[in-house]
């Protein structure tokens, strides 16, 4: 039998009945990228699409489909349009990573290896490993200094900085 196991909820967030979930920096993740086309799109510009028709055709969605997640990929500051033009036609424009883009590769690799993990009816179609000495990338949830922490080690605390903010934040605009 498994035992129950989960991270170590500290101070005023011990008792998960007395506390509000708002804010969620998981919940506001997931309402920009929690769709499948949104992820797969990133996947395509993770592999070097970069002209909307392979945004599209790759991720197997329509036209319209393809637009709006774009748009709001771009919006949201994933992604960048950038002009190109080839010769004898219009400027039209590329979809490439910014920095915040480049920044979540880790969390889709991480669904990735899950993916692979548990998904799979057998070995996964690809391999994730490094270009220059073909070893395997996985993620993992460590500590700075290097040490692997399972779930049960992980702590969950109130971040003072972001209470300070907050307050700061309703003192100059109260009604928010």
């Amino acid at each position: 039998m498994m035992s129950l196991m989960a991270a170590v909820m500290e101070g005023p967030l011990a008792d998960l009945s007395k506390w509000e979930t708002a804010g969620c920096s998981i919940a506001r993740a997931m309402d920009l990228i929690g769709t499948r086309s949104a992820m797969l799109i990133l996947r395509e510009a993770y592999y070097g699409t970069r002209r909307f028709d392979g945004f599209a055709r790759r991720v197997g969605i329509t036209d319209a489909a393809a637009a709006a997640q774009l748009r709001k990929l771009t919006a949201a500051g994933l992604l960048e349009k950038r002009p190109y033009q080839e010769e004898g036609k219009r400027t039209r424009h590329e979809y490439a990573l910014t920095q915040m883009g480049r920044d979540l590769l880790p969390a889709v690799v991480a669904l990735w290896q899950w993916g692979d993990a548990y998904l799979q009816p057998g070995p996964p179609p690809l391999l994730r490993v490094d270009a220059e000495t073909g070893e395997p990338v996985r993620v993992d949830l460590r500590t700075s200094s290097g040490t692997e922490i399972p779930l049960e080690r992980l702590a969950v605390r109130v971040n003072e900085d972001y209470l300070r903010d907050r307050a700061e934040r309703r003192k100059k605009n109260p009604d928010s």
